[in-house]
């Protein structure tokens, strides 16, 4: 099987839209959507998308 340096970097980050999943796991519990956007430099949009990720989980 070929490696490539992408492929590598792919499988060793744990993050969703650059963000660290455990990181925004904790923080979820305690912070409203716009919190958390603006802490995580992303739009509400992509919260509620991780907030949907998670139930999936």
């Amino acid at each position: 099987m070929r490696n490539s340096d992408k492929g590598e970097l792919m499988h060793s980050r744990r993050d969703v839209f650059g963000i660290d999943f455990h990181d925004f796991m904790t923080k979820e519990q305690n912070e409203s959507s716009f919190e958390l956007a603006s802490e995580f430099g992303i739009s509400l949009r992509e919260v509620k998308n991780l907030k949907k990720h998670l139930n999936r989980s």
